[in-house]
C-alpha cells in the first residue's frame, strides 16, 4: 500500500517532467511564476515536474506559451517509446437490452 504522497510514475510523465523543469529553468522562471502566467496551481507545475500528474493538451499549451516555446519544442529532445507503458480499462460492462414498442 502506498503512503501519503507516494503516486505511481509513468516512465512517459516522468521524461515530459523532466523537460519541462528543465525549460522552465532555462526561462528563468520559478514554478509559482510560471502556475500564475499560465493560471494553473503551483503544486499542479509540481506535480508535473515530478511526473505525477497527467495534463491536458491544453494545459501543455498554456505553458509552453508561458515559457515562449512551442509543443513540438518540448516533445522534440524526448526519446519516449510508443509502446503503452501501463495496463488500459477494458470496457467490461454491457449495454442493457432496448426493448422496442410498436407504436399504433
Amino acid at each position: 500500500m502506498k503512503g501519503k504522497g507516494q503516486h505511481k510514475r509513468n516512465p512517459v510523465a516522468t521524461l515530459l517532467g523532466q523537460r519541462l523543469k528543465a525549460c522552465r529553468i532555462e526561462a528563468g522562471k520559478s514554478q509559482e511564476t510560471l502556475a500564475f502566467e499560465a493560471l494553473v496551481d503551483r503544486t499542479y507545475i509540481s506535480a508535473m515536474e515530478r511526473g505525477v500528474a497527467n495534463p491536458s493538451v491544453e494545459t501543455l499549451a498554456n505553458i509552453c506559451y508561458c515559457l515562449g516555446i512551442t509543443l513540438a519544442e518540448l516533445f522534440e529532445p524526448l526519446t519516449i517509446s510508443l509502446k503503452p507503458t501501463g495496463t488500459r480499462r477494458s470496457n467490461t460492462a454491457e449495454p442493457e437490452e432496448i426493448k422496442r414498442q410498436r407504436l399504433r
